[in-house]
């Protein structure tokens, strides 16, 4: 039995992908996308004659984007039994009318393609305005993947949001790690980003709170094999394939609380900030979401 089987066991498996041929080969129960990955996919080829038809239509730059984007999102769930991951636009990072705007316009488009919009997560950057957004949508029923998410401070504003799932990023917080602490190598038991999952989960189960876990930018195996027990994981086809080529013993390591204590007081936004400003791991967050936007950029300079 193979390491990937054996971490299913105790995990639910995401593919971290807009690439058609790799998540129908995988069969992930869930899937993930972010504009990098979207874009990647659609500059592939493989859509050439979608962006055409899309083109046809006389949309706005941006309506085509958001357009194609859930037509992969469709084509996506055709290979799967759960959910796909869609992100917002990065630039709306900050502003939550506009977040709000284009989840709402998501879900239409995906409700007029005929998809069943309770599998759609609407992803939004962990930003305050961004948690804020999620929070209007959750209570119209419009679940929600927050990401970008580096600090016990976005996550815990996430969970008094009531927001349905979170994606804390393992790998980019290692990254940084290696860097502040000029290393090439970290041991898993001092890993910054197994670590900040790990804690973040014994918080929400500590608490009660309801808010799904999704480790999320993993660099190797090894990372993600010290959080098997995580509500989920999304993971790249190559690390996958990789997985599924191994035969390591797996043993769960995040197990849920059976006896939740009384949830702290909600953040406030001036504490938010204080917080997070602080950070150093702010950077991370600001990074990202440029990251993000630059993504959607060099797609709509290909296509126009």
């Amino acid at each position: 039995m193979s390491a990937l089987i054996k971490l299913s066991h105790y995990t639910t498996i995401v593919a971290d992908t807009g690439d058609l041929n790799a998540i129908r080969r995988l069969r992930p129960k869930d899937a993930t996308t972010n504009p990098s990955l979207v874009t990647s996919a659609l500059l592939s080829g493989e859509h050439d004659d979608l962006i055409q038809q899309i083109k046809g239509l006389g949309l706005t730059q941006d309506a085509t984007i958001d357009r194609l984007t859930a037509e992969l999102g469709k084509q996506i769930l055709s290979h799967i039994d759960g959910r796909v991951s869609t992100e917002v636009d990065a630039r709306h990072s900050f502003d939550t009318d506009k977040t709000v705007k284009n989840a709402l316009e998501f879900i239409e488009l995906y409700d007029k393609l005929g998809v069943d919009t309770s599998r759609i997560l609407i992803k939004i950057a962990s930003t305050w305005q961004g948690i804020k957004s999620a929070e209007i949508l959750e209570k119209q029923g419009i679940h929600c993947n927050l990401t970008l998410l580096f600090t016990n401070t976005q996550a815990r504003a996430c969970a008094d949001a009531g927001v349905k799932l979170i994606s804390p990023f393992v790998g980019r917080l290692t990254d940084w790690q290696k860097t502040h602490e000029n290393k090439q190598l970290i041991d898993i038991a001092d890993d910054l980003g197994v670590n900040s999952v790990k804690n973040i989960y014994q918080f929400y189960k500590l608490h009660g709170y309801a808010t799904e876990i999704m480790g999320a930018s993993f660099r190797s195996t090894a990372q993600i094999l010290a959080l098997a027990g995580c509500d989920l994981l999304t993971i790249s086809p190559a690390l996958l394939d990789e997985l599924a080529n191994m035969d390591d013993q797996v043993i769960r390591q995040l197990t849920p609380s059976n006896n939740p204590l009384e949830r702290p007081t909600p953040i406030s936004e001036k504490d938010f900030y204080t917080q997070q400003d602080d950070s150093p791991l702010n950077t991370l967050l600001l990074k990202g979401i440029d990251g993000f936007i630059d993504a959607r950029n060099k797609l709509t300079h290909q296509l126009f």
